[in-house]
C-alpha cells in the first residue's frame, strides 16, 4: 500500500510485550543490595511476560483527527510511542507515510543544554525541515508558545508550563503530516488547552495533516475527532465515531476505587523523592465504603513518602466528572504549616473538605500532581481514585431528568412581589351609569 491511496497510517497485527521483573524482597538501599548479593550471587528475581499491545489493527486516512481512548495500562502510550518510533513492536507492523511531530511527555526531544531558539532548530531539523523553512515559521512558533522572553534561556530551567507551550507550538507548526500527542496539555492552564484544541482541529480540518490525540477528556474527543479507538488491556475494544464509542466506554470503564493502598515503599507510585501510600475519598462522617450523596461532605486524603529533605512540596488536586470535564482544581495554599516551607523525610498526610451540595451526582475521577518548588512537576497519577455521587431517592418528586452542569451547588433563592398588578377590570361591554 503507498502514500497515494490516501492511507496515512497502517498497523497490522501490532503486539507488544515487556518482561517484568517480580521481588517482593527487593532491596531499598545499595548497601542491601550489595549484601544480598554477596550472600546469594545467583538469585534471580521471578519475571513475567506482561502485554501491552496484543494483535492490534487500524487504518487512518490522511486528514483524520483519531482520538485514542482507554483506561491507564490500556496501551494507549505503548501505541503512540511505537507509532513515533521510540519503541519497537513485538510482532506485527506499521507503515507510516509522511514524518510523525511527537507529543508524549514535557519536553520530548528537547536538549535540556540548549536553549528555546537552538531547540525550535533542532527539532525542524529532526524532521527533515531545511531552515529555510523553519525560519519561515519561527516568529509563529514563538507567538503560539508565548516564550519571547526565554527564548535565549536553556530550555532545562523552563517551567513544566513553558515545556509544553513550547513543545506543542514545534509540533503543531514544523508541518509533519503526522502529529501524535499524549495527555501532556493538561500540564497547561485552561486557556492555552483551549488554544491546543483549536490548533489540533486547524491542523486535521484546514491543513489535512493527521492527529492521534490520546486523551481522558471525552468532551475534547469528541469536539476534535470524527473518530475514535477505544483500547482495552492491550486490545482494540472499538473502533467508529466517538458518539458512538464514547459513550460504550464510559459505560465499562470506571469501577468505583474509593481508597488504595501501598505498604511496600519500593513498588509504590511516585519517584524517588516522593511516592504514595494511601489514597482516599470517604463522606466526612463516614469511611471510604459508604454511599456519598450530594449533600455530604467529602474528605479527600493522600498519604505520601518524602524521601527526599528539603524538598518543597505540593499536591495539586482535580476532580474531573466522568467525560473528562475538569470540575475544579485544588492546592494547599491555605495550608500555613507547611505551604510553601521545606519538607523533611518522612511520612505525611494531606487532605481537604469538599462541601455538601456542591458536586453533580454521577461518576467523578481524581487526579493528583505531585509537584515541587510549585513548577515541577514530579508525578501525576490519573484516576488515582473513582467514586460515584448519588442522589437520595425521591427529592425530586415526579422530575427524574439529570441536573446539568459539573455543579449543582445549593445556592440561597429569594422571591418577592414587587408590585401588585392592578385589579382585573370587568368583562363585557361597559356602561355608563349616570343621572340626566
Amino acid at each position: 500500500m503507498s502514500a497515494g491511496t490516501g492511507i496515512s497510517v497502517e498497523v497490522r497485527g501490532l503486539s507488544k510485550a515487556y518482561r517484568i521483573a517480580h521481588d517482593p524482597h527487593r532491596p531499598t538501599t545499595l548497601a542491601e543490595a550489595i549484601v544480598r548479593r554477596l550472600r546469594d550471587p545467583l538469585r534471580r528475581a521471578q519475571r513475567e511476560t506482561f502485554w501491552a499491545l496484543r494483535d492490534v489493527s487500524f487504518q487512518i486516512r490522511q486528514g483524520e483527527a483519531v482520538g485514542i481512548i482507554g483506561r491507564n495500562g490500556a496501551g494507549k502510550s505503548t501505541l503512540l510511542k511505537i507509532l513515533s518510533r521510540i519503541t519497537v513492536p513485538t510482532t506485527g507492523r506499521v507503515e507510516l507515510y509522511g514524518p510523525v511531530g511527537s507529543l508524549l511527555e514535557v519536553g520530548t526531544g528537547f536538549h535540556p543544554e540548549l536553549t528555546g531558539r537552538e531547540n525550535i532548530y533542532l527539532n525542524g531539523s529532526i524532521l527533515g525541515m531545511r531552515r529555510r523553512e523553519i525560519e519561515r515559521q519561527f516568529d509563529a512558533i514563538v507567538d503560539f508558545a508565548e516564550v519571547e522572553k526565554f527564548l535565549d534561556t536553556p530550555v532545562k530551567r523552563y517551567s513544566s508550563g513553558m515545556y509544553v507551550r513550547l513543545a506543542f507550538a514545534v509540533a503543531a507548526h514544523l508541518n509533519p503530516e503526522i502529529l501524535v500527542i499524549d495527555e501532556v496539555l493538561a500540564v497547561g492552564d485552561a486557556s492555552f488547552q483551549k488554544k491546543c484544541l483549536g490548533k489540533m482541529g486547524q491542523v486535521a480540518s484546514e491543513q489535512g495533516r493527521t492527529v492521534l490525540f490520546v486523551s481522558h477528556n471525552m468532551t475534547a474527543v469528541q469536539s476534535l475527532c470524527g473518530r475514535a479507538l477505544w483500547l482495552d488491556r492491550g486490545m482494540l475494544a472499538a473502533d467508529g465515531r466517538p458518539a458512538d464509542v464514547v459513550p460504550r466506554y464510559l459505560k465499562t470503564a470506571f469501577a468505583p476505587v474509593r481508597e488504595r493502598i501501598w505498604e511496600d515503599r519500593a513498588s509504590a507510585p511516585g519517584t524517588e523523592k516522593v511516592r504514595l501510600r494511601r489514597a482516599s475519598v470517604r463522606p466526612e462522617t463516614g469511611s471510604p465504603g459508604d454511599a456519598i450523596d450530594v449533600h455530604a461532605p467529602l474528605i479527600v486524603e493522600f498519604e505520601y513518602w518524602n524521601l527526599s529533605s528539603g524538598a518543597k512540596l505540593n499536591l495539586s488536586l482535580v476532580i474531573m466528572n466522568e467525560e473528562g470535564a475538569v470540575v475544579f482544581n485544588t492546592a494547599p495554599t491555605e495550608d500555613p504549616e507547611w505551604y510553601g516551607r521545606p519538607f523533611p523525610r518522612g511520612l505525611f498526610r494531606s487532605g481537604c473538605r469538599i462541601p455538601g451540595d456542591l458536586l453533580n451526582d454521577g461518576t467523578h475521577r481524581v487526579q493528583l500532581y505531585v509537584v515541587e518548588d510549585q513548577s515541577v512537576v514530579l508525578s501525576r497519577h490519573d484516576d488515582l481514585l473513582i467514586f460515584d455521587v448519588i442522589e437520595p431517592p425521591g427529592e425530586r418528586e415526579a422530575w427524574y431528568g439529570k441536573w446539568v452542569g459539573a455543579v449543582r451547588p445549593r445556592l440561597e433563592w429569594a422571591t418577592e412581589l414587587v408590585e401588585p398588578a392592578a385589579a382585573d377590570a370587568p368583562s363585557g361591554p361597559r356602561f355608563l351609569v349616570g343621572v340626566l
